[in-house]
Order: structure tokens, then C-alpha cells, then sequence
């Protein structure tokens, strides 16, 4: 296991500004810096509107930063994925992280098997053992046989977001971020994905996620961070 962090942010501050509203800048946070470890998972607290998820968006590349570094460890060279080309960005989320959003997006009309079993071949596994394990990630997170021949667009909501976990973590990159996994989750299927966390940790995966279940919080987190030391307070 590497002893180098697998996620540093450095001083990362990030606003918004409304361009129809006469460039009104909207501060989001300021000087965020912290590191994680490998095997380690953070959770980003505070109130919501606090910047928890645009924290992971950055961290992801789906919003760029207005300064600051987002270093993210790709087999052993650090990228910064807050000036890093959109190619490399996208080399970066195959190679090295993933990402479990609050909804799930796909393809419309691609099988259920098939999106969890290309996310592991996107990360580098082979055919047959995608295959193995996509079957694996979603017998284990009660998604019926019967619907892995099926798109995911018609299932519940609980049923999409267990199909998002199983797809997230079906290449075991080193970083995964989560956004509210378990949110729609009813008390078992919840007691599953903690235990899929809490496993990928002991075999080194870093995480950093966002999780407003207190009891699911509890079962997971080795460190929380408060957004709200991150608050930009400058904003005009």
C-alpha cells in the first residue's frame, strides 16, 4: 500500500458568478486544504449549500476551481486536476478515481450488467472478470437477477442508486467519491454499501464522501471535516 496521500487539496477556493445578474460573485468555500490517506474515508460535513458537493465536484473536474491545487495520486506521479487538460482529467477518472453520484446517468437502453461490468473494464479489468464482477456487486446489493438484462431508466430509485454503488466501485480505483450513496437506500440495502466501504478500506481504497445519515456517517468515517471552516467570507 502506498504510504503517500491519495488526495491532497491545497488552499482550493471556489465561487460562482452571476453573469446576468451584473457579475454578482457568489463565494462557495475558501482555503480548503486537507489530505487522504490510503484506506482512509473522509466525510465533508456542515448544512447543506455549505460547498460539500462542489468539493467533489472539483476534486472530479466537473467544476473547475478559481485557485488552488488538486493533486490526486495516479500510480504514484501526483496530477493536479485544477489545471490539468480535459484529456488528462479523463485518463484520470478511468485510471485512478471514481465517482458514486446522487443520481444515477448512463446510456439510456445499455443493460444493467453491462454499465456496472464497463465501468470495471474502463478501470483496466478484463472482459470475463468485469463480467464477474459486476454480477458479484450487484447480487450483493439485492439488485434482482431478473433485472440485470434491463436498463436501469424505469427501476425505483433505490434499485438506480444501488446500480450507481455497484458501478463505482466495480473497478476499485484508489480514490472513490461519494455523494449521498446511500440515500435511498431502505436500513439493509444501507448496511450493505457500509460494509462494501468499510471492506475497500482495509484493502487501501481512499474515500472521500458526504453522508448526512448520522448512523451511516458513524459506521464509516475516519475523519469529518465542517465545511464551514472553508466558508468564503469575501464575497461580494
Amino acid at each position: 500500500m502506498s504510504t503517500q496521500p491519495v488526495l491532497i487539496l491545497d488552499n482550493v477556493t471556489k465561487s460562482f458568478t452571476l453573469h446576468l445578474q451584473g457579475g454578482t460573485r457568489i463565494g462557495v468555500v475558501a482555503g480548503v486544504s486537507f489530505s487522504v490517506e490510503p484506506g482512509e474515508c473522509v466525510v465533508l460535513g456542515g448544512p447543506s449549500g455549505a460547498g460539500k458537493s462542489s468539493i467533489l465536484k472539483m476534486i472530479y473536474g466537473t467544476y473547475r476551481c478559481d485557485s488552488g491545487a488538486i493533486l490526486v495520486d495516479d500510480r504514484g506521479t501526483y496530477v493536479d486536476v485544477a489545471s490539468a487538460s480535459p484529456r488528462r482529467v479523463l485518463a484520470l477518472r478511468r485510471s485512478a478515481m471514481g465517482y458514486v453520484s446522487q443520481f444515477l446517468r448512463v446510456i439510456p437502453r445499455v443493460p444493467t450488467l453491462e454499465i456496472v461490468a464497463e465501468a470495471a473494464r474502463e478501470g483496466g479489468v478484463e472482459a470475463e472478470e468485469a463480467q464477474a464482477r459486476a454480477r458479484h456487486l450487484l447480487a450483493m446489493l439485492n439488485v434482482r437477477e431478473s433485472l440485470w438484462s434491463l436498463p436501469p431508466a424505469t427501476f425505483s430509485g433505490g434499485e438506480q442508486q444501488r446500480v450507481n454503488v455497484a458501478r463505482g466501485l466495480a473497478a476499485e480505483r484508489p480514490l472513490l467519491l461519494l455523494d449521498e450513496p446511500t440515500a435511498s437506500l431502505d436500513a439493509d440495502n444501507r448496511k450493505v454499501v457500509v460494509d462494501l466501504i468499510n471492506e475497500r478500506k482495509r484493502r487501501g481504497m481512499a474515500m472521500i464522501g458526504i453522508f448526512h445519515d448520522e448512523d451511516v456517517r458513524a459506521q464509516v468515517a475516519d475523519r469529518i471535516i465542517d465545511i464551514r471552516h472553508f466558508a468564503d467570507s469575501h464575497a461580494a
